[in-house]
């Protein structure tokens, strides 16, 4: 990492790690070393942060939990900017609920609850946060984040933030406008409705009693793999094909799960990648669906 870089980053305060293990800010718990990982608490600090890599054109992405994400075992020749401060908090008023970018899905959906607001159960068994279920539209039993975002405050590649409405993120299944900007979404605002709490917490608690039974949820993963290609499901499809249980070095296509890849143990990035090729050769050539993977790519040359 340029010397620079470090040195103006001291000036202005934001923390920082030089030369970080990636498998750590993983779900998957894989991937090689970044050059730096910036943690911005504050909005002078992010802006700072994003204007100081700019000027010495450092590549730079963001990240949440570490979920939907492949790193390469060769790392990210690059900085990477993890939301903290006050991008991890969230406030419930008398319409909904404040939740910055940084913030757990999961987490939020659980205080919803004991607030008394509905909208949100579905997100109970999400992993990641609030930056990047607006990015990608999160979604689950039946409804999304689209069906309940009012506005988003983002910041763009030059280290400018203003609001976005809703309307203005153009959202489709698993699809915003975000995904094809390189922009961070700071702040989420939901717009919920008051409930009976019993109900909610009844209804967050069979949802994540049923991706307990269903998901691999006790075994380093990414979540879901593929989108589903609706009106068909990329579980039921995998499992035809004879894939549940598969593996490939250390990544496994889970045995209870099908659109789950789960690290057994010493799973490499290039494990993983080659399972999740295989696993769309198979449904090309056996149920003629072509898949299209939630997981992003971080530092794959032919990416």
């Amino acid at each position: 990492m340029r010397e620079q870089v470090i040195s103006e980053l001291e000036r202005t305060g934001v923390p920082f790690t030089v030369n970080a293990p990636m498998h750590t800010y993983t779900t998957w718990k894989i991937g090689g070393r970044c050059d730096l990982i910036v943690f911005p608490r504050t909005i002078e600090e992010i802006s700072a942060a994003v204007r100081i890599l700019n000027a010495e054109a450092v590549p730079w992405m963001v990240i949440g939990k570490g979920s939907n994400m492949l790193v390469s075992d060769e790392g990210f020749r690059g900085a990477v900017l993890r939301l903290a401060g006050e991008w991890d908090t969230a406030s419930f008023n008398e319409d909904g609920v404040l939740a910055g970018g940084g913030f757990s899905l999961i987490t939020l959906s659980l205080q919803a609850a004991k607030h008394g607001f509905a909208g949100l159960e579905f997100a109970g068994g999400i992993p990641g946060t609030v930056g990047g279920a607006v990015c990608m539209n999160a979604g689950a039993h039946g409804s999304d984040v689209s069906q309940i975002l009012s506005r988003a405050f983002v910041m763009d590649e030059k280290g400018d933030a203003f609001w976005l409405e809703a309307r203005d993120l153009a959202f489709s299944y698993r699809e915003s406008v975000l995904q094809r900007k390189p922009w961070i979404v700071l702040k989420a605002l939901f717009s919920l409705s008051r409930g009976d709490r019993l109900t909610i917490a009844e209804n967050t608690k069979r949802y994540k009693e049923k991706r307990m039974r269903t998901q691999p949820l006790k075994q380093p993963s990414c979540g879901s793999v593929f989108r589903n290609p609706l009106p068909l499901f990329a579980a039921e499809i995998l499992e035809s094909c004879g894939l549940k249980g598969y593996s490939i070095g250390g990544a496994q296509i889970s045995g209870l799960h099908a659109n789950f890849i789960v690290n057994t143990g010493g799973a490499t990035a290039d494990d993983v990648r080659a399972l999740i090729r295989l696993a769309q050769a198979r449904a090309k050539q056996e149920r003629g669906v072509d898949l299209v993977t939630e997981v992003k790519f971080v530092g794959f040359s032919s990416e």
